[in-house]
């Protein structure tokens, strides 16, 4: 984070090439995990940089909760995502397909950012904007199975970030508003390594896939005092920071393989079991699934299974059938920084923006 100020907001939409990565902080994969948190690299960055300094920083910092919040008041928007993919794959790969995520379309480009997505697990903020733009207006693929391909792929794939930044790209988010991938703009700001042909020169935007209206948004059951099963999922693995927490009567900690989709998830999961045995002074184990959760919370005389807040995604999708467990009360953990931010996404980016300074002063920053 010691790029956080003007360097970032200089270099911030430069990509270097694999290994070769500046100014950004790589910091994505273990934020999508809450490894550590948004307060947390707010809080350090200010402290380093001020916050005039770190407002772009920042900025982007916020557009991961932004996504998140907006996608909360709108979660069928993530069932017909996952539908359309459905429904695409039964009918059959669209003509392209294959070349677009084998990366041999013959776009330089394209294929660039391909080869080091699936290699690394890895691209830049900015050539995931080239990569989405020139996967739909280009080679004319659904943008669905675009969003699919790269929510497979990368480390830090977020539903709400994942899925919500494809549809901007594509025009679905803010009525008007495509992005249009260019050709000298691409050369510029790779210094040169790409040279791409034929990208196309109007944004033709996709139809029929329009937000729904705004929702309430969900609230959740407060965990209580009595004695806790906490189950740790890739939605917030760094439970024992937070300050209602830390003095729950934990008899076990525990996680789920069924929730963990990537090696990467596997490790981040471990890591944050470790630290929540060691903190509350118990066991952790490995289960299958929910169905084993709520049996261990019965058999270890827990009345509550504590998780954190599962927002919208597969977590959330498998936490259905978990709440309806017999005999075990299902409580889930908002973050106050997601509790303030939330209510204020439900509009557009820079509308949420207004408030970020009044978020962060309310955060004690």
């Amino acid at each position: 984070m010691a790029q956080a100020g003007a360097t970032y907001a200089e270099r911030r939409n430069f990509d270097a090439g694999p290994g070769r990565h500046d100014a950004v902080s790589r910091l994505s994969p273990a934020l999508r995990r809450r490894l550590i948190s948004e307060e947390e690299v707010a809080r350090a960055v200010i402290e380093r940089h001020g916050r005039e300094a770190a407002s772009k920083f920042l900025s982007e910092l916020f557009w991961r909760t932004y996504w998140k919040g907006w996608l909360e008041q709108r979660p069928s928007v993530w069932a017909d995502w996952r539908h359309a993919c459905q429904m695409l794959h039964e009918a059959g790969a669209p003509a392209g397909y294959a070349a677009a995520i084998e990366g041999r379309t013959g776009i330089d480009a394209f294929d660039g950012w391909v080869r080091e997505l699936c290699e690394t697990g890895y691209l830049h903020n900015w050539a995931r904007m080239q990569l989405a733009s020139i996967w739909i207006f280009t080679l004319g693929l659904p943008w669905e199975l675009g969003a699919e391909f790269t929510f497979a792929k990368l480390l830090d794939a977020d539903p709400a970030s994942n899925t919500l930044s494809w549809r901007w790209v594509a025009g679905l988010h803010t009525a008007g508003k495509a992005y249009l991938a260019n050709a000298e703009n691409i050369n510029v700001r790779t210094g040169g390594r790409f040279r791409p042909d034929g990208l196309a020169m109007v944004a033709d935007v996709p139809r029929g896939t329009e937000a729904p209206e705004r929702s309430a948004l969900r609230m959740p059951t407060d965990p209580s005092q009595r004695p806790a099963l906490l189950l740790l999922t890739p939605e917030d693995l760094s439970l024992e920071t937070e300050g209602p927490l830390q003095r729950l009567d934990v008899r076990r900690v525990v996680a789920c393989r069924a929730h963990c989709q990537r090696p990467a998830d596997i490790a981040a999961v471990a890591d944050g079991l470790q630290r929540a045995a060691a903190h509350w002074r118990v066991g952790s184990v490995w289960l299958d699934d929910l169905d084993a959760v709520a049996a261990l919370a019965r058999e270890s005389g827990c009345e509550q299974v504590v998780t954190g807040y599962a927002a919208v995604g597969p977590v959330r999708d498998s936490f259905r059938k978990m709440a309806q467990c017999e005999g075990v009360h299902f409580t889930e953990h908002r973050r106050a920084w997601d509790a303030r931010a939330w209510p204020q996404c439900g509009k557009g980016y820079f509308a949420f923006a207004k408030h970020i300074a009044e978020l962060l002063t309310a955060a004690g920053m």
